[in-house]
């Protein structure tokens, strides 16, 4: 026996790249805009001698911001460092079965490395050839399903019937659906939560709050399941969300109009930039994110774009694996002024 024998080992995720440099950074699906004014002030007034003190074990100052702003009980939130924290915290507690966890084989690479680092046995259910779920394909025996809602890397959403149809035909396995993307388009599946509880809604303070650096997640589901889930995570660390973020997610979720606001101003960016696309050849779905996922047009290789517009410091996303979208750059949304920079390069690149 040598040592390797006694190590788990895996293939991690890969992030997108953090430069280190000034560039239009448009690869990991940030907000281009500032966190909120109060969220700013959280900070700013916090007192600095609890610091020396453990954070809250039950996230109360956060929860109760969400359970306020929703109109839903604290028994049916749970919060951590970010929807990769809730996440794989869900992975953990709900997957424990023999049967395999369902989800799509393209959506959220972080899926497929919690499972095996949980040694959760999983399936992945082929997209169909205009990147959309096919509900039924999640109609057969399983160990819990998993879909992102709208899904990345694709930008498509799915229905609320949909969505539901998934959720009702697994009632003996809980359903996830992370919607880190939802507020950017689409209807959320968190009046679900009052019908069925297999149902586990998740969210992030990421995207369209404009909190990435602070890592805050959090989900919904019924007071059983939201037990389960606090029962690993105090088995595993009962203080995972420090004091600055608990305050400043309270802080962001309060201030509604800015949260509205930016929102409201990507879309329309998203928007406007998708016509610069069009006219430039490219290829997508409509997007219900804060991204586009494009092909460029016939001529162009996906992997020459991206390499281009890094040589002229503007860094978009481009999946190697699997094949099938090789032929697709990842997008993110970024300023007016961004995008207009972005087109510029485009159309030099496409010639």
């Amino acid at each position: 026996m040598s040592l390797e024998d006694n190590i788990r080992r895996v293939t991690p995720y890969t992030p997108g790249e953090q430069p280190q440099k000034k560039v239009i950074k448009l690869n990991t699906n940030e907000c281009p805009y500032p966190p909120s004014p109060k969220v700013v002030d959280a900070i700013k007034n916090a007192d600095m001698d609890a610091l020396r003190l453990y954070p809250e074990v039950d996230c109360d100052t956060l929860n109760s911001a969400i359970s306020s702003y929703y109109g839903i009980p604290k028994d049916r939130i749970f919060s951590g460092v970010g929807s990769d924290d809730v996440l794989s915290m869900c992975f953990l507690t709900y997957f424990a079965g023999t049967e395999p966890v369902l989800f799509p084989d393209i959506t959220y690479s972080f899926y497929d490395v919690w499972a095996e680092v949980y040694r959760i046995p999983y399936e992945t259910i082929p997209l169909d050839e205009d990147f959309n779920i096919v509900p039924s394909d999640y109609s057969r025996e399983n160990g819990g399903v998993v879909i992102a809602n709208p899904n990345a890397p694709t930008g498509v959403v799915l229905g609320p019937d949909v969505v539901e149809d998934i959720v009702s035909h697994n009632k003996n396995s809980v359903v996830i659906v992370d919607e880190a993307y939802i507020d950017f388009g689409g209807r959320s599946a968190l009046p679900l939560i009052e019908k069925y509880d297999n149902v586990v809604v998740v969210r992030t303070m990421s995207k369209s709050r404009a909190l990435a650096g602070m890592r805050i997640g959090y989900c919904f589901g019924s007071p059983k399941l939201i037990k389960y889930l606090n029962d690993v995570k105090y088995s595993v660390n009962s203080y995972t969300m420090n004091t600055p973020a608990l305050m400043a997610g309270a802080a962001a979720i309060e201030d509604d109009e800015y949260f509205r606001d930016i929102t409201g101003r990507i879309i329309k960016t998203r928007a406007d930039f998708a016509e610069k696309l069009k006219e430039l050849g490219f290829s997508f779905r409509e997007s219900s994110t804060n991204f586009i996922f494009a092909k460029p047009p016939a001529g162009a290789e996906a992997s020459y774009v991206f390499e281009e517009l890094k040589k002229r410091d503007i860094y978009v996303r481009h999946f190697k694996k699997p094949a099938r979208i090789a032929d697709h750059l990842r997008i993110t949304i970024g300023t007016d002024e961004e995008m207009e920079i972005l087109a510029g390069a485009l159309k030099e690149i496409m010639g």
